[in-house]
């Protein structure tokens, strides 16, 4: 079996990529797979099925929620909306959750990983555990919004690893993410040897 990525939408999903546009699933570069939350969930699922026969093999890098709120398509309005109708009141709708039907219907043997981003660096790793009790999936990778981009701490049930770049490494432009994938490469082949 042959698998192209989607259109890369994130640094890792990027490099991945290019490193091996088309290699059979045994590779080890195609265990790591980008799932990006995008409202078309019959895609997605489609997607996500496919990999589930994957097995431990299967790798989800679940994108970061940008909203937990949305307002439909189809509730939009099609022109500017005019200020002398007075004041505006919007309704959202709750944006699916995912992660619950990957974890155990969809892909229950595969390796998952999600992020747990807040604006209050207090509650990140209460939210984070509680995320880990909840789903219980393997990892999650939680951080807050204002030091996103050089500070993670990625959690399992049994561990808290921090990832954090030097002054030194943010002036080259180092990616955080560089750091991580790294990382979750090393896991997910101890969780692949433990499954297997």
């Amino acid at each position: 079996m042959h698998f192209r990525a989607s259109p890369p939408l994130c640094g890792a999903t990027r490099r991945l990529r290019l490193a091996a546009p088309s290699w059979p699933w045994s590779s080890p570069l195609w265990r790591t797979i980008c799932i990006c939350c995008r409202l078309r969930p019959r895609r997605s699922i489609r997607w996500v099925r496919a990999l589930g026969v994957q097995g431990s093999s299967a790798m989800f890098y679940l994108a970061a929620a940008v909203s937990d709120f949305y307002v439909p398509v189809s509730e939009m309005p099609e022109h500017k909306i005019q200020s002398s109708g007075g004041p505006l009141q919007i309704t959202m709708k709750m944006v699916p959750k995912m992660l619950s039907p990957l974890v155990k219907d969809w892909a229950p043997r595969a390796f998952i990983i999600s992020f747990k981003l807040e604006t209050d660096p207090s509650i990140i790793l209460d939210r984070a555990r509680n995320a880990l009790e909840v789903y219980r999936h393997q990892v999650v990778i939680a951080n807050s919004i204002e030091s996103r981009r050089s500070f993670v701490i990625i959690l399992t049930k049994d561990s808290e690893t921090k990832i954090l770049l030097s002054e030194e490494e943010v002036e080259k432009g180092v990616d955080i993410e560089e750091k991580i994938v790294d990382d979750l490469q090393s896991r997910h082949t101890a969780f692949i040897h433990d499954r297997n």
